[in-house]
């Protein structure tokens, strides 16, 4: 359990870390970086329940709760929430485990959406289970 009282699941779906050159003018990790691997992970889950390819159509609910440092191992967790016809909706949860101690915090959460797409770049239904 992490330090906000959150439950935190087992395999992250993307582990990365924060290197100084993903840094804002603050000095911060830039809020872009995290974003874009938390839409890889949900993207590595989409595609694993469309059978193939997808592509991100939408990202709702973005939410900040703290920052990132450089040296933070950073992991991605994602969830399937809804399938529809054609879309995979994805929860995403980024954990950082701080550098200086390791200690596991949720820094980040955001829903995404994925469209499974074929070989010829357009919609296809996700198959059954």
């Amino acid at each position: 359990m992490s330090s906000d009282g959150h439950d935190i699941p087992r395999d992250p779906a993307v582990r990365t870390i924060a290197m100084p050159k993903d840094t804002n003018p603050s000095g911060d990790i830039f809020g872009g970086w995290i974003m874009a691997q938390m839409d890889i992970a949900g993207g590595v889950t989409a595609a694993q329940r469309a059978h193939g390819r997808v592509a991100t159509v939408a990202c709702d609910a973005m939410t900040f709760h703290r920052p990132v440092f450089v040296g933070d191992v950073v992991s991605c967790y994602s969830e399937i929430i809804k399938i529809g016809t054609t879309s995979i909706t994805v929860k995403v949860e980024a954990v950082a485990a701080r550098y200086t101690s390791g200690e596991k915090i949720k820094v980040t959460e955001a829903t995404f959406t994925y469209v499974a797409i074929g070989a010829d770049r357009k919609k296809r239904e996700v198959p059954a289970e």
